[in-house]
């Protein structure tokens, strides 16, 4: 009975694994379960003895990343022992590792695979994206409050950090001059200098003339 649990869990690893890189090799509309099944080296029977459709492989991999990275971070959200801006520092940190080490397809994936989601399967992703930003939020409030960074608007300033760490998804290179720690080093140093530059952000309820 265990070996054949192990084995229906490695099998099931091994399709979310191929669909992931096909997916974004060859985009979600154009890959079919008849595709995933050859890259596994199965028939497309396999595949639905685990899922049901396509669908439900991309919201597994768009979940299954989401979840790990809420995991890597819930910690710091009402964390007391560090400062803010120790905590900024190991969001930033285990952020980077994540999407630079850990399946950076997942990532990659989900700009485009949301509207590839059925309305509730695409309001549960959206839940786990809007708890990641919760946590951000709270990091950079915490801060202010504190007098460590600016008055700004945290949501703003969470949106462009989290998009400063995703893309950097797109041109990292493990052959390149930088490893991920020095890449995570500059761009906490970087967000740090923009967090306490102390300018206020724009009253965006303000039309412009």
């Amino acid at each position: 009975m265990v070996s054949r649990l192990k084995r229906s869990a490695a099998q099931k690893k091994k399709i979310l694994d191929k669909a992931r890189e096909l997916f974004w090799v060859k985009g979600y509309d154009k890959t079919s379960i008849r595709d995933i099944a050859g890259a596994c080296g199965f028939e497309p029977s396999n595949v639905y003895n685990y899922f049901s459709n396509k669908e439900q492989l991309l919201y597994e991999i768009l979940r299954e990343g989401l979840e790990r990275q809420i995991s890597l971070i819930a910690d710091l959200e009402n964390d007391s022992a560090h400062s803010p801006v120790e905590r900024l520092r190991m969001l930033i940190q285990r952020n980077i590792h994540h999407v630079l080490g850990y399946r950076r397809s997942s990532g990659l994936l989900f700009d485009v695979g949301l509207k590839n989601l059925s309305p509730a399967r695409r309001k549960k992703i959206i839940e786990y994206r809007d708890a990641y930003d919760r946590i951000m939020r709270k990091v950079i409030r915490d801060g202010v409050e504190s007098g460590d960074f600016a008055e700004v608007d945290d949501k703003l300033a969470g949106f462009a950090i989290t998009s400063i760490i995703t893309r950097s998804r797109v041109w990292f290179s493990s052959r390149g001059r930088l490893s991920a720690d020095q890449i995570a080093d500059f761009m906490f140093e970087f967000v740090l200098n923009g967090l306490r530059s102390g300018k206020t952000a724009p009253d965006l309820k303000t039309k412009p003339r």
